[in-house]
């Protein structure tokens, strides 16, 4: 299995941007451009639970282009949460990604940044965890990428 990292400084508390990302109604309007809807379609967000989400009227701007035609669709199943590390971890199991890679596992964290001169600042993780279907499938860069650009996001919202 390959793994790829990524993360952001976000200028708000770690607890906040973690009760974000779990609000399907907050996170569908941090940034409507990227990410149209968010929405559990099975369950409340604990192990099991199905979320889906539906990517934007994509901007042709730096941020967005990385996914316009890359992803329009992902259905994930939550395997883990850990409220005390605010860290969820899921599979996903439907759309664009599973025709790239099986499995395609991803862990978003949001951490207190205590290297920050803020002590409101935060430290968000993506990780990915993947196998590409074939030898010609590029590693996820743009997922990560648009993952990145859109945690950027909710210090704006």
């Amino acid at each position: 299995m390959q793994c790829m990292r990524g993360e952001v400084v976000l200028n708000i508390p770690a607890q906040k941007a973690w009760e974000m990302y779990r609000d399907d109604n907050i996170i569908s309007k941090i940034n409507p451009d990227m990410l149209a809807c968010a929405e559990y379609i099975q369950g409340d967000g604990s192990p099991g639970s199905l979320r889906r989400f539906r990517l934007g009227p994509v901007k042709m701007d730096m941020v967005c282009a990385a996914v316009q035609g890359y992803v329009r669709e992902s259905t994930e199943k939550i395997e883990k949460v850990d409220e005390a590390k605010r860290s969820v971890t899921y599979s996903v199991i439907g759309g664009d990604l599973t025709d790239m890679y099986r499995p395609y596992r991803v862990t978003f964290s949001f951490h207190h940044h205590h290297h920050h001169h803020r002590h409101d600042a935060c430290l968000a993780e993506w990780k990915a965890e993947y196998d590409p279907v074939s030898p010609a499938t590029p590693p996820p860069h743009k997922a990560r990428d648009a993952a990145l650009a859109f945690l950027n996001c909710f210090h704006n919202y």
